[in-house]
């Protein structure tokens, strides 16, 4: 779905799949979701906003996937990281992000608006909800943006979370389609000028059989992203599903 207000440049048991899909999720007692108007008011802001601040550089390496639906895995080192990823794509996104963020009234309902959808990464279970509606998107072709680092990271690319990756290659099956998981480097350079250069590069997509191929997708997504970024990894291990650790 473009935006409607103009272009701007198993870990769960199954019956969690099998209640009735939901485009809206419960935060604290109330129902929400995306505003398709303030998102791209946002976006179209921040496109404002960013070009007195930075001279933006976008490479996409291969053509889009042909279908809407998509995991969105990009490095993370500010969070500048969320309006930039937004600019890189026509289509309205969802964005996860930890739940601490979310506790604020005011700053709660603002970032359900714009695709905000609050996560645990630790106990999913906490976030039931966000996860069922992470899943509704997913089947409705719309893209999720994910920042596998789970945190900032910066002059390196650090470990990759597969966690929830796991979980959403075990819903993979009820799709038609397998999902693409499409990494983004993002490396802000040295300043031109009063901007700061930033370089934004999509790579190819990556695709995954099932729950047990979450490491191996893990792995090959970050090794992606430090190739696109152009910065060394931080460590040569992997989160796993119980917080053990993978040699890579």
């Amino acid at each position: 779905m473009s935006c409607p207000y103009g272009r701007i440049s198993r870990a769960f048991p199954l019956t969690i799949f099998e209640q009735p899909e939901k485009d809206e999720f419960s935060l604290f007692g109330r129902a929400v979701r995306r505003n398709n108007f303030v998102y791209c008011i946002t976006r179209r802001i921040a496109q404002i906003a960013f070009s007195f601040l930075y001279r933006i550089e976008i490479e996409r390496e291969t053509i889009p996937p042909s279908q809407n639906l998509a995991i969105i895995l990009p490095k993370h080192q500010y969070w500048t990281d969320i309006p930039l990823v937004s600019l890189c794509f026509h289509d309205p996104l969802h964005f996860v992000a930890k739940k601490e963020l979310f506790r604020a009234p005011g700053i709660r309902s603002y970032l359900s608006l714009v695709g905000g959808i609050p996560l645990d990464r630790e106990r999913s279970i906490r976030t039931l909800n966000s996860f069922k509606y992470l899943i509704s998107r997913l089947k409705a072709d719309e893209k999720v943006v994910i920042f596998p680092e789970g945190t900032y990271v910066r002059g390196a690319v650090g470990l990759g979370k597969s966690r929830l990756i796991q979980m959403i290659l075990q819903f993979q099956s009820e799709l038609k389609d397998p999902i693409p998981f499409i990494p983004v480097g993002i490396r802000y350079g040295g300043r031109v000028g009063w901007r700061r250069r930033v370089e934004i590069r999509i790579g190819p997509p990556l695709f995954g059989d099932g729950g047990s191929d979450a490491l191996s997708l893990t792995r090959r997504a970050m090794e992606e992203i430090s190739r696109l970024c152009g910065l060394p990894r931080a460590g040569g291990e992997f989160e796993m599903k119980q917080g053990q650790k993978c040699g890579s």
